[in-house]
């Protein structure tokens, strides 16, 4: 009996280092994204004799879903993606590890050479994104919105081509619109407005939140003006004029036609003069079999020249559970697929990504023959103009959500931007104020 308790006990530990020797990687990747992760992976295994890493896969649609159920079971796994609208929920709750002291612990790999604002989504002081020493993930990658536009549309309607760098203003914006729309086959643009409005907002120096992130800022006249004037690229500028803005005809599908054919279609099909495309996006938009136009990068439009032109970058973080059983190996791991050199390259041999190292951006944005031109309109976004969502600096989204939710009577003209605002804000304020209260009870803890 006491032999049999003591081999029990004998399995029983080395079960338990076996456990602790192994790590697990829960993500979502693409086949090639996978096959240069093996490569890595495999690699770190090799430098580090006896641990191995289990891979825990997931779509990307089903993803958020099964990491809140490992969130709840308080069974996270050692690495995995996080956002950086998620790092206060994780950080309040002593979810996920500080990996600012493991920064200069991994061979082979310099933290220095990440982006700034890349790391810098993901450092919290305990009060505000952003700010503090301290980082909760490391960018998986970062991805900037950029704004496409069909050159060759423009060639055939004559138009000169716009500026790389200097963005059109909204007047420019609308003229060469006009000149790109016949209202059949052709249209200036065709945007969604949950994910290309906020530009607007931006480029005329407004924003949802203020500068304190408390208050809701839907009725400061810069955001209602850029409402008006979204609204106003379908419907023309005539019920709810925008002061300075000339405009004789809509510069986008109408309703009944983006039913039939939806903006993104129309676009891969040559009919759109502008789109966004995001760093996902560039590998489709290459094939030719999929897109049979030349197109290139530029920056969002501002309403006047003094504006500054500014567009969302996202992106995820490898970020390590609080409780991983082996903290140094996991952070280690973690660090070593952020910012391992030749992971990188192979990213960006493979138009993946763009690399996550400073030093490897020519890589990307001068590779031969590489489309589009102006891939530096990405490390722009990257480096300058991008910004965070509106609610990574809340504890959740509900609010900003709000402000969708009957926004259409906008957009179908039966309501002007300023009766709209006025009537969201204080609903926005109120569910604002109910995250900024959880997020109080949560630091508290």
């Amino acid at each position: 009996m006491k032999k049999a308790l003591i081999g029990l006990l004998a399995a029983s530990l080395v079960a338990s280092a076996a456990f602790a020797d192994e790590l697990t990687l829960m993500i979502y990747a693409q086949p090639q994204e996978k096959a240069i992760l093996d490569q890595v992976v495999a690699r770190f295994e090799q430098t580090h004799p006896g641990t191995t890493v289990k891979f825990i896969s997931s779509t990307q649609a089903e993803y958020g879903a099964k990491i809140q159920a490992q969130l709840a079971a308080d069974s996270l796994p050692d690495v995995f993606y996080l956002g950086p609208g998620e790092v206060r929920n994780y950080v309040d709750n002593g979810k996920v590890l500080d990996l600012e002291p493991y920064t200069r612990t991994v061979k082979g790999v310099n933290v220095d050479d990440l982006y700034p604002a890349a790391l810098d989504s993901y450092r919290y002081d305990g009060k505000v994104l952003g700010q503090g020493s301290s980082i909760w993930a490391v960018p998986k990658d970062f991805g900037p919105f950029a704004l496409a536009y069909n050159k060759t549309l423009f060639q055939k309607k004559g138009i000169p081509l716009p500026s790389k760098d200097k963005p059109y203003t909204w007047q420019e914006f609308i003229e060469v619109g006009e000149k790109l729309t016949d209202g059949t086959s052709t249209f200036g643009t065709g945007l969604n407005i949950h994910w290309a409005f906020i530009q607007f907002v931006w480029g005329n120096g407004s924003d949802y939140l203020d500068a304190t992130k408390t208050k809701v800022n839907i009725t400061d006249p810069k955001f209602v003006e850029a409402l008006q004037f979204w609204a106003n690229m379908t419907l023309g500028n005539t019920t709810y004029p925008v002061a300075g803005i000339k405009q004789s005809k809509p510069i986008t599908p109408t309703a009944t036609q983006a039913q039939s054919l939806d903006t993104y279609q129309r676009w891969l099909k040559g009919e759109l003069g502008f789109f966004p495309a995001g760093t996902w996006d560039i590998a489709k938009f290459n094939d030719p079999e999929v897109i049979k136009f030349e197109y290139d990068l530029i920056p969002w439009p501002v309403h006047t020249a003094a504006n500054q032109t500014a567009t969302y970058r996202g992106g995820v973080g490898y970020a390590v559970a609080k409780n991983s059983k082996n903290p140094q190996a996991a952070a280690e791991l973690a660090l070593y697929l952020s910012a391992d050199p030749d992971a990188n390259r192979m990213y960006a041999e493979q138009d993946l990504q763009i690399p996550n190292l400073m030093s490897q951006a020519k890589l990307y944005t001068d590779k031969p023959g590489a489309k589009p031109a102006n891939r530096q309109e990405f490390i722009n976004i990257i480096s300058k103009t991008g910004r965070a969502w509106p609610s990574d600096f809340t504890y959740n989204s509900v609010w900003y959500d709000n402000f969708f939710v009957g926004v259409q009577k906008v957009l179908d003209g039966k309501m002007s931007a300023q009766e709209y605002c006025e009537k969201m804000e204080p609903k926005m304020q109120r569910e604002l104020d109910k995250a900024l209260a959880k997020a109080k009870r949560s630091q508290a803890r």
